[in-house]
């Protein structure tokens, strides 16, 4: 089956824009916590029965036109050695966080199968249930942010240690990467393997940075991870470089087939620097979820129209749906997005 939200990543024409959410499958439904609370977060993740049963939670409750699984960026990670946990009020944090070339060298590069068999297990679960009802989205998250997560030993306001490390010790830095970006190729083929299709590569930090550093720091390594992709598949490749709208016209360069776009610009902006070269996926406000119906109606007609000559256009959120977002709100808004897009 060809679904809506394949034929617009690829720039084909629809009936409609096609919908889905980032975080879609979260703590604002009240169907997931019926599932989280039996568990821990990591343990969710990392049992694919369930990890598919809140995957789907979105498809059937709101009505989005694709499915993400359920994972978490920094599980692979943690397969390459490093010691996560999630606290709580705190959120990710590594104890011991990569600060020199021996613990570098102590990164081993995870198989799919072997080390993360759970996500590939759910990846098979997810094509079973969902077939001929929606698309199944694979992910990662991109290189530079997952090594922002492993050298702050966390979230960062200023991630000093980050650019302490890029800017003094280049060497070491490039050879972290390295680890990570081959960690990350392997896991996507892996996700590909299993019967993704498509994928998002998550960049949620790269925009602390500024763009001649973007272009030393951090885009080769994606535009690496996207050129191994293209080798073995041609599914669709979404880049989203959140808080990123410095970076437009280098991210063309990574070779995604997609760029997912923030609230922080107006589409109409990204179309016009894009030019055709790549479908678009964006970018409404998360918290104009909490307009009133009417108002709500009259931003998404705002997304819709801005993003008209685009090549492809997938209607989302500029970033994560946030926890409190009633889940009613959800379902009109993908409902508007239908009804206002339809084509005639």
């Amino acid at each position: 089956m060809d679904y809506t939200f394949l034929k617009a990543c690829r720039g084909e024409e629809t009936d409609y824009t096609p919908i889905w959410i980032m975080r879609q499958a979260g703590r604002y439904l009240p169907e997931y916590h019926t599932v989280r609370d039996k568990v821990t977060f990591l343990e969710l993740c990392k049992t694919p029965e369930l990890a598919a049963e809140v995957s789907i939670q979105p498809v059937d409750i709101i009505g989005v036109d694709a499915a993400i699984m359920f994972s978490d960026i920094l599980v692979p990670i943690e397969k390459m050695g490093a010691h996560l946990e999630f606290r709580e009020k705190q959120g990710p944090v590594f104890p011991s966080p990569i600060r020199d070339q021996a613990a570098v060298d102590r990164l081993g590069i995870p198989d799919p199968e072997d080390d993360l068999g759970y996500v590939m297990d759910t990846i098979r679960i997810l094509r079973r249930e969902l077939e001929g009802k929606a698309p199944l989205i694979g992910f990662s998250g991109a290189p530079f942010t997952l090594a922002t997560y492993l050298i702050e030993g966390g979230s960062s306001r200023t991630f000093l240690n980050t650019k302490m490390m890029m800017y003094n010790d280049p060497g070491l830095y490039k050879s972290l990467m390295d680890k990570i970006t081959d960690c990350t190729t392997t896991y996507l083929k892996g996700q590909i393997a299993a019967g993704v299709q498509a994928l998002q590569i998550f960049d949620s930090w790269v925009g602390i940075l500024a763009p001649c550093d973007f272009a030393e720091f951090a885009l080769p390594y994606v535009n690496r991870i996207i050129t191994e992709l293209k080798k073995v598949s041609d599914i669709p490749i979404i880049y989203f470089a959140n808080n990123g709208a410095t970076l437009i016209e280098q991210s063309l360069t990574s070779g995604a087939d997609v760029l997912g776009i923030d609230w922080r610009i107006n589409l109409s902006d990204v179309v016009k620097r894009v030019d055709g070269r790549a479908a678009i996926q964006g970018n409404m406000e998360p918290l104009a979820l909490f307009l009133p119906p009417d108002k709500l109606e009259k931003r998404i007609a705002n997304v819709l129209e801005e993003a008209k000559g685009a090549r492809g256009h997938i209607f989302n959120l500029g970033h994560g749906i946030v926890q409190q977002t009633d889940p009613e709100k959800a379902k009109l808004a993908v409902e508007l997005v239908h009804k206002l897009s339809r084509r005639a």
